[in-house]
């Protein structure tokens, strides 16, 4: 790929065209790493690095192709305010979806997140919790915005996630789903351990209840003190994850 067609990878839709997308700064690149190490060879993932920074990237050189580029072309590469000189060109995974053995499988469902560092955050506790998969309903962030990606902190290369999954889908693959409502049984109940799927909903509106209304769900609640009316989106999400992995 061309260096100028690399820059534009910043943009969904030649993120789509190109399909590739990009991983930005040490920590990320390590993980990087470490997934493939530990998963089928992904190829074709391309290192490009300073002239500063080339001591550092020669441990990935049985991995990735390692190219050199300018401060200058790092600095459009870049889609940060300080950029460490280091970004790598990674394939979108192919999509996947969850094979009959997976039986042990949790899905979480999130319908039109639109906000990245909630993304990202998302992905990152149900990758630490482990035994998750993730399916992103249309008008969603998309889960390789370069902000994503950094907010995930590596946990996109150890997450099984699914995208463009319309919520009108899924009583096609799931007959048992669970959902937060403030009026719904406290998820300390071992009945939240019973569901195939767990529906979240955007982080203005929630999950849209008319749709919910169609399937075959059940509403819980996190059970709070009852001062404010929310929860931010990431730690519900996070605490219901927590819940599932002691149940």
């Amino acid at each position: 790929m061309k260096l100028d067609d690399v820059k534009k990878l910043h943009q969904k839709k030649y993120r789509a065209e190109f399909g590739h997308y990009l991983v930005e700064g040490e920590h990320l690149i390590v993980e990087l790493q470490k997934a493939q190490k530990h998963s089928a060879h992904v190829p074709h993932i391309t290192l490009y690095v300073t002239e500063a920074r080339q001591d550092w990237a020669r441990e990935f050189a049985d991995d990735f192709l390692i190219k050199v580029v300018s401060d200058k072309q790092m600095a459009h590469l870049s889609d940060t305010k300080t950029p460490q000189g280091v970004v790598a060109s990674v394939p979108l995974p192919a999509p996947r979806t969850a094979q009959s053995g997976e039986t042990n499988e949790r899905c979480v469902f999130l319908h039109e997140v639109q906000d990245p560092g909630n993304l990202g955050t998302i992905m990152r506790n149900l990758a630490w919790f482990g035994g998750f998969r993730l399916l992103l309903s249309p008008n969603s962030v998309d889960p390789f915005n370069s902000k994503v990606v950094r907010a995930s902190m590596g946990a996109i290369f150890h997450l099984p996630i699914e995208t463009e999954f319309a919520i009108e889908d899924l009583p096609q693959r799931f007959s048992k789903f669970a959902y937060l409502d403030l009026q719904g049984a406290n998820i300390n109940t071992p009945e939240f351990a019973d569901y195939e799927c767990y529906l979240f909903g955007n982080e203005a509106r929630g999950v849209p209840l008319d749709n919910v209304a169609g399937l075959n769900a059940e509403a819980f609640t996190i059970a709070g003190s009852g001062a404010i009316d929310s929860l931010n989106l990431a730690n519900s999400v996070a605490i219901c994850a927590y819940q599932l992995s002691v149940q």
